[in-house]
């Protein structure tokens, strides 16, 4: 497993993952994982994520709110429900 900041993890750096929080959800290349947060860059909140079935198969979102490329954006682990890699690219157009 990699490691990052002194401990293991299931997450690989590099990687694009789909974040599901309490409230809210959110895509991004994962650049580090503390102790306290995911560390996303090119990362978009996703205001609704349409028919979840089809947005995991295809890709295919509702409504997307991305933050300014390379913004680096931390997102608590308190309030991650579960995630996922995206394996697709990450939404980068407002919709």
């Amino acid at each position: 497993m990699p490691k990052s900041k002194g401990f293991d993890t299931d997450f690989v750096v590099g990687k694009n993952y789909f974040i599901r929080g309490i409230t809210h959800h959110y895509t991004g290349k994962l650049v580090d994982i503390t102790k306290d947060s995911f560390v996303l860059v090119d990362a978009a909140w996703i205001a609704d994520d349409g028919r979840f079935a089809q947005a995991m198969a295809k890709g295919e979102l509702s409504e997307v709110e991305p933050y300014p490329d390379g913004q680096v954006v931390f997102v608590s682990l308190a309030a991650y429900a579960d995630a996922t890699e995206w394996k697709f690219p990450l939404p980068r157009t407002q919709k």
